[in-house]
């Protein structure tokens, strides 16, 4: 079925994208020779670069179709456009109904969405669309306002939160500063989106591992992107992200194009299923990953997904060291006494990777930080005291719709 599905795919692409089109015919591909998954991958990978400099081409749906507009974060430049139909719009809830299923939201649920619902943001929409198809309740407060929040939980009564992991600590900071008895709230959960939540091996990470030490409630890890159009989400078991198997059809490549066997880092290439108005046929999406195809717990068959361990291009290399944004964002989490940094990395004048982790001037425990870093890290980075305001301005960017820790400036 998942072949015959994917068959139907590209050839609504083919018939329909300019972009694809052209792909086929420049690389002498015929559709009718696609009979097997190793014909499919003699397609070449689309990239982001792609996606953002023909834009247009590879709309598949006439002008007066397209209802909603929206635009990727932007994580390692200029966002993308995309746009949805009536058709992608259902999917779109249809694909979020079945990912809070899995972590066990029902029609008897009523659901905090503390992510904003406006500036062009596909998740937000996606997560009340998915609700309202489910018939759980939405209580939609957006981002920020700790004091708002509370109020709405305490008023509404919400047995889920959607959040950012690093704003739940936030929300708890201000419980604890205001005397909330946050612990005997009616949450029970949170779907944690937008910051990983988990290590490879599927165990709580050090952001996981505070929040949960200092709230007693479920975290369920969720990963998604505009371009995919499709989340993939924690069971009650917590043993990785479910792959949506009649949704979309995932790759995780070496950098020679090869599928990696399990357990194995490599890049997560998609194909999602049953999209109109922009399809994306073997999307390179530049995070890197794990994966399982073992049963789960839950007894689902299907692929899972471990956390992105970092994007490709953000790969880092110091003296002589291998080494991703998340893993230099987890050794500093797992430091007690540090509560804000910003991670950056440059080129040196000879061209090699340059680190440098940015924390506020009222740190004192310097020494021992470079110790820990040592230890984890295997190498030292070097290390810059800033204002804090100056941190908490380039952690929340004007108009940024999540935190950004990781700035890349190679």
């Amino acid at each position: 079925m998942h072949w015959q599905e994917l068959q139907q795919q590209l050839k609504y692409a083919l018939e329909n994208s300019r972009f694809y089109q052209d792909v086929f015919k420049k690389q002498a591909l015929y559709l009718e020779a696609m009979s097997s998954y190793k014909d499919f991958r003699k397609i070449p990978v689309t990239t982001k670069e792609q996606l953002q400099q023909q834009n247009c081409d590879f709309i598949a749906v006439p002008q007066e179709e397209i209802i909603d507009h929206v635009t990727t974060s932007g994580t390692l430049g200029k966002p993308v456009s995309f746009y949805l139909n009536e058709h992608d719009l259902n999917r779109l809830a249809m694909n979020e109904a079945a990912s809070f299923k899995l972590a066990g939201i029902t029609k008897l649920d009523k659901v905090l969405i503390t992510t904003t619902l406006d500036r062009r943001f596909m998740a937000g929409m996606a997560y009340f669309l998915g609700l309202r198809k489910l018939g759980a309740g939405a209580i939609r407060t957006g981002g920020g306002l700790p004091a708002l929040q509370w109020e709405s939980v305490f008023r509404f009564k919400p047995t889920y939160i959607i959040a950012v992991p690093s704003f739940l600590l936030k929300l708890i900071q201000y419980a604890q500063e205001n005397g909330i008895d946050y612990q005997n709230c009616s949450i029970q959960a949170a779907i944690c989106i937008g910051e990983p939540l988990r290590t490879s091996d599927f165990k709580l990470n050090s952001l996981g591992k505070k929040i949960s030490s200092l709230w007693d409630i479920k975290l369920f890890s969720t990963y998604a992107s505009t371009e995919m159009a499709t989340a993939f989400t924690e069971c009650e078991h917590h043993q990785g992200n479910h792959v949506q198997e009649d949704l979309i059809y995932t790759e995780i490549l070496d950098q020679d194009g090869n599928h990696v066997a399990e357990g194995e880092v490599g890049e997560l290439v998609v194909t999602p299923l049953k999209v109109k108005t922009m399809p994306l046929i073997r999307f390179a999406t530049g995070d890197m990953l794990t994966y399982t195809d073992q049963t789960c717990a839950c007894g689902r068959n299907g692929r899972r997904l471990g956390s992105v361990i970092g994007r490709r291009q953000q790969k880092i290399k110091l003296k002589g060291v291998s080494l991703y944004p998340q893993h230099i964002i987890e050794i500093l989490n797992e430091f007690n006494g540090l509560q804000n940094f910003i991670i950056e990395v440059s080129l040196d004048q000879i061209g090699g990777d340059t680190l440098q982790i940015l924390i506020p001037e009222s740190f004192s425990e310097l020494d021992v930080l470079k110790k820990h870093l040592k230890a984890g890290l295997n190498v030292t980075p070097e290390i810059i005291s800033k204002d804090s305001k100056e941190l908490q301005q380039l952690k929340f960017p004007a108009g940024s719709r999540k935190p950004k820790i990781f700035y890349d400036l190679r």
